[in-house]
């Protein structure tokens, strides 16, 4: 028998024991999470799942997140970019949780927006109809799930055809106010990313952000040496189809195609954009200069060193954005620590995913500093922090024996509620002048606030003489704690 991963995590294709076909459903008893089958065969023979050696991928922060907002009378929306696994988490990994908890599947409305069988509930009317046509006058509790939701199509209102139209924001809003339903939804393509979902609910709305996978999830799933792992997630990254692909080519080439094939053209058709060239050479300068310091007037001058044709920076800024919305990068803010107040531009970009970052590039600017940076990064959004670029000011003499304020950067200010870390990224700290560079900053934030620095080219953590946190990059990715 032949199993092989086709792309949607609930598919399994040409299995077939025993002359009957097996489906993810049939395999449910034996999955707590996602379960990648990849070319197994062992002498046409039955398995089982221990010796098939399947990968299972924990998510049980989002799953925890969702189950948090349980019955609070908000819609809840699972945004984040595509691919990253908001579908799988929804309808299985929560509808499991659901059924596990005494929830009959009959108290589970799904509604799949993209398939066939549904298309009739793209109609905003139709759908909040049948809805309650199941739900109203029942003393059972129910659960609404709407996958795809961005299928849903704007209707005439039948009582004012010339008026404004009908849309699944007013189905949704109309639903969430029966007493016995609970209502979730997932959406992301060309014509509505999942930024916009937000806006519409007008603050009636959960948002469980979801991200590819963090380190300590996808260790979870291949397991083994762990600076073997490392180096393959600095390489391709955290998107969880990544784990069913068999060779390093799949890899490279699944992930070029979400950029030319999904994100690009995403954004090019639902934003109209006229300069797809300029979109995609904003998409290359990001992705080569993650950490940097930029700006769109700094974008907006290399674009026109290399092409006669100039490009407005209000141009660059809007494109920026319409990344940014599509949750493919992200900007960090420079902060004055002792002025208490952000700076104006330039700031950084990281990118949502450390491996289309690579792929973009064509896999070859491989510097781990940089590398390592968006990774941590990406894991301090991934915990729920906010992120700013530290600036503080110290004085050095200059050429005339003047003394001058010089600026100096902390990578990565983390604050969450009340807690707040400095951390400096560093993959390697070989000299004494290297580590001057890192700790100096440390020493200019007037206040004690705890004070890490992330490293690559050390073993157990340790803190020096001034309380100041030496950690290794794998332990920091993988102990949750740590701040």
């Amino acid at each position: 028998m032949d199993v092989a991963w086709t792309g949607a995590p609930e598919t399994i294709e040409n299995y077939s024991p025993n002359g009957q076909e097996l489906s993810m459903q049939d395999l449910q008893p034996f999955v707590r999470h996602v379960i990648i089958i990849e070319n197994y065969s062992p002498n046409g023979q039955d398995f089982s799942m221990k010796e098939c050696g399947s990968v299972e991928i924990k998510r049980d922060s989002y799953l925890q997140e969702l189950i948090s907002y349980q019955w609070d009378g908000q819609v809840k929306v699972i945004t984040g970019i595509r691919r990253c696994g908001k579908s799988y988490l929804l309808k299985m990994l929560y509808k499991n949780y659901l059924i596990a908890n005494g929830v009959d599947e009959e108290q589970i409305i799904t509604i799949e927006l993209d398939l066939a069988k549904d298309i009739r509930y793209r109609n905003p009317l139709e759908m909040a109809s049948y809805v309650r046509s199941i739900v109203e006058g029942k003393q059972q509790q129910f659960y609404l799930f709407v996958d795809e939701i961005q299928m849903s199509d704007p209707v005439p209102n039948p009582y004012n055809p010339d008026g404004k139209k009908i849309t699944f924001y007013d189905a949704l809003n109309d639903l969430k106010g029966l007493s016995n339903l609970d209502v979730y939804v997932t959406g992301s393509n060309s014509k509505m990313l999942s930024s916009d979902i937000l806006t519409e609910f007008r603050g009636r709305s959960d948002e469980i952000r979801m991200h590819p996978l963090s380190f300590a999830e996808y260790y979870s799933a291949v397991g083994g040496d762990k600076n073997e792992a490392f180096d393959d997630y600095a390489f391709y990254g955290g998107m969880p189809l990544i784990l069913s692909r068999p060779t390093d080519a799949a890899k490279m080439n699944y992930l070029k195609a979400l950029f030319t094939e999904v994100y690009i053209k995403d954004i090019v058709e639902r934003k109209n954009i006229e300069r797809q060239d300029v979109l995609e050479q904003i998409i290359d300068l990001l992705s080569s200069s993650i950490g940097s310091l930029t700006n769109p007037t700094r974008i907006a001058n290399t674009l026109r060193s290399k092409q006669e044709a100039q490009v407005a920076p209000n141009t660059i800024r809007s494109y920026i954005g319409h990344l940014e919305d599509a949750f493919l990068f992200s900007e960090s803010k420079r902060y004055d620590v002792r002025g208490k107040a952000y700076l104006d531009s330039p700031s950084k970009y990281y990118s949502e995913d450390i491996g289309l970052r690579n792929a973009r590039i064509g896999f070859r600017q491989q510097e781990m500093t940089h590398i390592m940076e968006n990774i941590i990064y990406n894991e301090l959004i991934i915990r729920q922090f906010s992120v700013d670029v530290g600036v503080v000011y110290g004085r050095k003499l200059n050429e005339n024996k003047n003394s001058v304020r010089i600026p100096r950067e902390i990578d990565f200010i983390a604050t969450t509620g009340g807690k707040k870390v400095y951390i400096q990224s560093a993959y390697a700290l070989p000299t004494e002048d290297k580590q001057q560079t890192e700790l100096t900053p440390f020493s200019l934030t007037g206040d004690a606030f705890p004070k890490m620095i992330v490293r690559k080219d050390i073993g157990k953590r340790w803190y020096d003489e001034n309380g100041i946190l030496n950690i290794n990059v794998i332990d920091f990715l993988l102990d949750k704690d740590i701040i």
